[in-house]
């Protein structure tokens, strides 16, 4: 029998996976997951997306080893440990799953080359999108920078492939040697700060049950709870979704069964919604896999000469939630306890900081990334961008959040304020999102650090620098 490695990157998962298909057709597996810590890498793994490794290595390797398969663990050189394991189980091909970050794309094509010389076929497969970048084009074949009609363009595609059931995988019985996960230390040393992830549960089963739950509860009012950060009406799957634990067909298929069986117009406007908001993932790795600078430099080139300020105390503050916005505060404490935050804080969060403080998106970026255990490149990138103004289909440049009414709009009541800002629990509702109204602020809560009047105008003032006008495309 043909021995074939299955090389694991962000497909860590079982059912719907082609590129274990691929392996398991030709006779035995060998499952493997290398920890690259190559320097070359201008985004290595922030410490929450660690954590989140290691507890989802943990579970595949569990169900791996109900089918009597080892998953294999190797650190180090990419290419080097392929040609070595190839050679130690006599393997004659790799399979994985694309990747297309620009660092991996050029790894993997180095590493296909390097494999060639030595006889090792290479088989790529597509998993981790539902649609190529590549082969969603403008009328004059050129890339999309507008969302609405690269998403028609997507669903001018024809039909989605169903998701593939989980193979049977055959072992291999030369059984290579592996590495310790342990020994890895993807965990955090002491003081232990990921004690608020414990509600998360890394791993296909994690990612099913999270996605039935939300199937057959808030996904049928999407639409109208899925911007209130007070209650529970957002999937939770973009950690899911970036590590591959659950495959973006298998969703798409499963909302298109639900909108069948429930025959409801309305129910089907707040499943299109859902799909949509998919289809942002897919718009931010079409523009990352056309402009592979997008995490570093700014997508319209007017921008780059923007007066950023370099002010490190405002950083500073707004990292550690004492702004003196709630609605900022609360959203940046919940990232530090929990590894998440509701899109639409992480919206205001993120205006606060380009707009009210004029520091660099890119600082933002790289908080998030290290901060975030679904810290994706293109979603990241692209999400801080559009919100600085500066990126695809961005938000105009006037377009400044102002937090208290934000907070008065999605956080009404003051629920999820009060949840990450214990000091301001007992802030009566009329003052809970500009608690320096009161006669004394609350013991322990600070003052703004600017004013939003002022900030608004010295940040309309800067973008009016900017050579060119700007337009939402």
């Amino acid at each position: 029998m043909k021995n074939t490695i299955l090389w694991l990157r962000n497909d860590l998962r079982l059912h719907d996976n082609p590129a274990l298909c691929e392996a398991a057709q030709r006779g035995q597996v060998i499952p493997l997951y290398i920890y690259d810590e190559d320097r070359q890498n201008p985004w290595p793994m922030g410490g929450a997306s660690k954590w989140w490794l290691h507890h989802s290595l943990t579970a595949l390797a569990k169900e791996l080893q109900k089918h009597n398969v080892p998953l294999i663990l190797r650190r180090g050189d990419a290419q080097r440990i392929l040609l070595e394991l190839a050679e130690e189980s006599g393997a004659d091909m790799v399979c994985w799953t694309r990747s297309y970050a620009p660092y991996e794309m050029a790894r993997d094509e180095r590493i296909t080359k390097a494999l060639g010389q030595k006889n090792i076929a290479v088989k790529e497969s597509q998993g981790f999108l539902l649609f190529a970048p590549e082969k969603i084009r403008t009328q004059q074949g050129g890339c999309f920078k507008v969302y609405t009609p690269f998403w028609k363009a997507c669903l001018k595609q024809g039909n989605i492939a169903q998701p593939l059931p989980m193979p049977k995988i055959e072992p291999c019985d030369r059984s290579p040697a592996s590495d310790r996960l342990e020994d890895w230390g993807l965990l955090p040393s002491q003081p232990d700060w990921s004690g608020g992830f414990a509600q998360w549960q890394p791993g296909e089963a994690g990612a099913q049950m999270r996605w039935e739950k939300f199937l057959n509860g808030p996904l049928e009012n999407y639409s109208n709870g899925r911007d209130m950060p007070g209650i529970d009406n957002t999937s939770r799957l973009s950690p899911h979704l970036h590590f591959g634990e659950i495959s973006p067909r298998q969703i798409w298929h499963s909302v298109e069964f639900h909108k069948m069986m429930r025959q409801s117009t309305i129910v089907s406007q707040h499943l299109d919604k859902f799909l949509a908001e998919m289809g942002w993932r897919e718009f931010s790795y079409h523009l990352l896999y056309h402009f592979p600078q997008l995490p570093e430099l700014a997508f319209r080139e007017d921008f780059r000469d923007f007066p950023w300020s370099k002010d490190q105390s405002l950083l500073q503050a707004w990292q550690q939630g004492r702004t003196g916005y709630p609605m900022v505060d609360a959203g940046m404490r919940e990232l530090w306890h929990s590894g998440t935050m509701h899109n639409r804080v992480r919206m205001i969060a993120a205006s606060f900081l380009t707009k009210h403080l004029l520091i660099p998106w890119q600082e933002g970026a790289k908080w998030f990334w290290d901060c975030l255990l679904d810290a994706d490149l293109a979603n990241n990138s692209a999400g801080w961008q559009w919100v600085a103004g500066c990126g695809a289909d961005a938000a105009p440049y006037f377009r400044i959040f102002n937090p208290v009414l934000q907070g008065q709009k999605f956080d009404p009541d003051g629920e999820y304020v009060r949840k990450w800002l214990p000091e301001l629990r007992d802030v009566p509702k009329k003052y809970i999102h500009c608690p320096w109204q009161m006669e004394r602020v609350p013991e322990g809560y600070m003052l703004p650090v600017v004013e939003h009047g002022f900030a608004r105008d010295r940040a309309l003032k800067a973008y009016g620098q900017i050579k060119k006008p700007f337009s939402t495309g």
